[in-house]
This record gives C-alpha cells, sequence and structure tokens, in this order.
C-alpha cells in the first residue's frame, strides 16, 4: 500500500519512472501511433471544374471520402466560384477543406486525381467521336499531374473513358494498375436500377455488370447476373413477372441511349457519374478491395491484350489489383472481343 500511496503521489513524469520498460515501450508506440494518425490526410485532386468535375467535387465532400478536395481548372473564375460555393457547405459535410486554383500545383500530393477535364459531349456524339480532342488535352495535362503528384492513382472519368484511360498510361508513365477509368461503374448501376425496377425488388439486391466499352459496345453480362444468390434469369416474382429475352432486350438498349437521352433533356450528365466516381474514389482511399466495373488494361484476359476496356475488378489503395474471370456465355464472350476491336480500332488510329 505504502509503494501504491507513493507512486499515485507522483506527478506524469515521476510515476512514468516506475513503470516497466515494456509498458514504457507500449506507451510510446500508442503515442506514435495516435501523432501518424491525427496528422495522415489524405488528398483528392479533381481536373476540370465543369459540371462532372464540380458535382464529384460535391458528393465526395457529402460522403466524407478525403480530408483535402482540390479542384484544378484552366478557368480561374470558374474554379473559385466553384470552391467557393462549396465552402458556404462545408458546416453540413463531414469535416474537410477544400481548395482549388488555375495552377496546377494545386494536385500537388494528392493520392488520387481524377481527371474530368475535356470536351464536352454534344447530341448525338458518340463517346469515341470525341476521342482527338481529349487525347490531345491529355497529352498535354497528363506529364504536369505527374510532376507534382507521382504516387497518385489516375482516376480517368472524361470520355471516351477507355480510349483516355490508355492514354493515360502511356503519357504517366504509371504502373498499369495506378491507372484506371470510371469505365462502367455508372453503366452498370443503371442496369442493376432498371432490372430492379422490371422485377420489383430493391436495386441493393441486384448484382450485374455492364462489361466492355463505356459506350456503343457495352452489354450486360446477364451469365452471371443475380437477384440475392437466384441467377436473374431463373427468378420470377410471386406475381409472375420475370426477366424475359424481350426485357432483357429493353434494359440493355436503354443502358446504352441512356447517357443520349439525358444530354438531349439537361445538357450533360452529371450527378449519376459524379456519385460513381466517388465510389471508386472510395474504394482506393479506403483500400477496400472491393469489385468495381472500372476500365483497365487488358493483359490478355480472355485472349484480349493492348486495350482498356470494363471487367469487374478488384480495386484498393494501389489501384486495380486484379481483373475478376467472370463467368461468360459464348455470345458474351464474343460481344467482348467485338468491344475490344471497336476500341482498339480508335485507338490504334490516334497512334496509342
Amino acid at each position: 500500500m505504502r509503494g501504491r500511496r507513493q507512486l499515485l503521489g507522483q506527478g506524469p513524469e515521476d510515476a512514468e519512472v516506475g513503470l516497466s520498460t515494456r509498458a514504457k515501450s507500449a506507451r510510446g508506440q500508442y503515442r506514435d501511433t495516435m501523432t501518424e494518425t491525427s496528422v495522415r490526410r489524405n488528398k483528392v485532386a479533381i481536373v476540370g471544374a465543369g459540371a462532372v468535375g464540380a458535382t464529384l467535387a460535391y458528393a465526395s465532400l457529402i460522403r466524407g471520402v478525403a480530408h483535402d478536395i482540390v479542384l484544378y481548372d484552366m478557368n480561374a473564375a470558374k474554379v473559385e466560384a466553384e470552391v467557393l460555393d462549396l465552402r458556404h457547405g462545408l458546416l453540413f459535410c463531414p469535416p474537410a477543406e477544400v481548395h482549388g486554383s488555375d495552377d496546377v500545383s494545386v494536385c500537388a500530393g494528392a493520392d488520387v486525381i481524377a481527371i474530368t477535364a475535356g470536351a464536352k459531349q454534344k447530341p448525338g456524339q458518340t463517346r469515341l467521336e470525341l476521342a482527338g480532342t481529349n487525347v490531345d488535352i491529355c497529352r498535354a495535362l497528363i506529364p504536369k499531374l505527374m510532376d507534382v503528384a507521382p504516387d497518385a492513382v489516375i482516376l480517368m472519368v472524361t470520355n471516351p473513358v477507355d480510349i483516355l484511360t490508355l492514354a493515360a498510361q502511356e503519357f504517366s508513365g504509371l504502373p498499369s494498375n495506378r491507372v484506371l477509368g470510371s469505365g462502367t461503374v455508372l453503366d452498370s448501376a443503371r442496369l442493376r436500377d432498371l432490372i430492379a425496377r422490371h422485377l420489383g425488388v430493391a436495386s441493393q439486391s441486384v448484382h450485374a455488370f455492364i462489361a466492355g466499352e463505356h459506350g456503343d459496345s457495352e452489354f450486360p453480362l446477364w451469365t452471371s447476373a443475380t437477384v440475392g444468390a437466384v441467377p436473374v434469369q431463373d427468378f420470377s416474382m410471386p406475381d409472375g413477372t420475370r426477366l424475359d429475352t424481350a426485357a432483357q432486350k429493353r434494359i440493355a438498349t436503354e443502358v446504352v441511349t441512356a447517357a443520349e437521352r439525358i444530354i438531349r433533356g439537361k445538357g450533360a450528365t452529371n450527378y449519376a457519374v459524379g456519385l460513381a466516381a466517388t465510389r471508386v474514389i472510395e474504394a482506393i482511399l479506403r483500400d477496400e478491395n472491393s469489385v468495381q466495373p472500372v476500365s483497365s488494361l487488358l493483359d490478355g484476359r480472355f485472349g484480349i491484350g493492348k486495350v482498356c476496356l470494363s471487367l469487374p475488378a478488384i480495386v484498393n489503395r494501389s489501384g486495380v489489383v486484379m481483373t475478376l474471370d467472370v463467368p461468360m456465355s459464348t455470345t458474351e464472350l464474343g460481344l467482348l472481343k467485338a468491344s475490344a476491336d471497336a476500341v482498339r480500332a480508335v485507338a490504334g488510329a490516334l497512334g496509342l
């Protein structure tokens, strides 16, 4: 008791003398860990302050994706206005800082660079027709980004995303796993929504992917699609509602033409693509190892190489870990190869 009273009466510095060497070591490690945890901040740089870039920043704030979110755009007035508008809402979001500039140095030290800058898609224009202009933009832009953020993972969002993901790999010199595109993450969400609405179930209970190009040659992977654990082609509601061949064709067409319908009505798509890209950023920064249908370089998988296409892949802090060997029918495999040929033809014409 006497020893205990003496120890209790000591000050913090004196009390530590009474600790064992092992206890002191544990306390020191705990302090070091807390210090590292408290100062470790992650940063997302969004290139382009247009409709998609600004919405991506907004979605990232609301979902608490990063501590620091920066916008980079050549239009200084536009980026300043977007930053001010976002800052005025910080009170209602998880803690974060927002900055922006027309100087690329604002992207310094970013963990993820999301590229949304590029020419807009016009009504009736395919994503592949955008390729030439946006490849030139990437050729000038990406080396500057790598100078200030050499350790970043690049997420390409600008269309045509498969062509530009391949271009970003070439212009950045990064390992292929650290360059990916938003791919068919949004298209797969559209597919799940349409299946869910047709069957009358929650979209979160539908598991289905769009594969191939993010564009005209994309297609659903019906073979692996499920509602819960039930193959979607075998699923039936109590009232007899099923996903028959006619419904499958209608849904596939609606997915492919969704962006065109939105652009015709409001000039651009921004909300859903902003949320989709934010979801990919989450998977990277949180080291999730989650499966996302991102666009990445195929390395001979399914007999396809030298092209970026979307297939379900594991995504974590290093980027794309691996592309999954998704079960496909002979028809689906043929569609994947045809999509690869279409994208590769454009990439080859552009010297990629």
